[in-house]
């Protein structure tokens, strides 16, 4: 028996949210990746980095060139204009849009040869609010498409995989992430948030779930 980790990649490796990530699933004994635009910005962070960019999938093509037994899309990108969508340029949304769906699904169809070949895996995305209501932020238009087509992409992607094994679902984070310096009890704590990705990844097979909804 290989005495390898299993491997956890996470796009849009930062200090918030990706940093709790990497701690998270490095703890439960998984080799973690981050991927991220400028890894050199992360230099301190102490986990192995590699250069990706989620609106080139190219580079996520050659950043995840290893079999992985977990993706986590955390990249996005967000365009604000107010005082709504009437003000959003077409061409940040097209751009934000590649990004936060495009890329998600780049990032998956990468991973998923080995997983098939393995018969197991999980891709998850982070989620947010914006795509079960749209209308609270109304100069955060263009994310909030994103996380609708995000969320489309994921519960679509859950459906097709399930039957083969492999989990693709999302965490739907319905509030601000907190910054990592936060205290630990803060409803949106990166940490917290971090430990119902680790609950999604954990159901069974024949239990999968789409979607977490996180509400603090």
């Amino acid at each position: 028996m290989s005495n390898t980790p299993p491997f956890c990649a996470i796009l849009g490796y930062g200090p918030g949210l990706g940093a709790a990530l990497a701690t998270r699933f490095a703890s439960g004994g998984y080799r973690v990746v981050g991927l991220a635009r400028d890894p050199a910005r992360h230099a301190a962070s102490g986990i192995e980095l590699r250069a990706a960019d989620a609106a080139d999938p190219g580079s996520l093509t050659a950043a995840l060139d290893a079999p992985v037994d977990v993706l986590i899309c955390n990249a996005y990108r967000a365009t604000m204009a107010a005082p709504g969508p009437s003000a959003l340029p077409v061409a940040e949304l097209a751009a934000d849009f590649a990004v936060n769906v495009g890329g998600a699904l780049a990032a998956a169809q990468a991973v998923l040869p080995g997983m098939r070949t393995a018969g197991r895996g999980s891709i998850l995305f982070t989620g947010g609010g914006l795509a079960l209501d749209p209308t609270g932020w109304l100069p955060a238009a263009s994310l909030a498409i994103g996380k609708a087509g995000l969320r489309s992409l994921a519960q679509t992607l859950h459906a097709e995989l399930a039957p083969a094994g492999i989990h693709a679902g999302t965490v739907t984070v319905a509030g601000m992430i907190a910054p990592g310096t936060a205290p630990p009890g803060i409803a949106f704590h990166p940490a917290r948030i971090a430990e119902a990705f680790w609950s999604l990844h954990q159901d069974p097979p024949g239990a999968f779930r789409a979607e977490i909804i996180f509400q603090g």
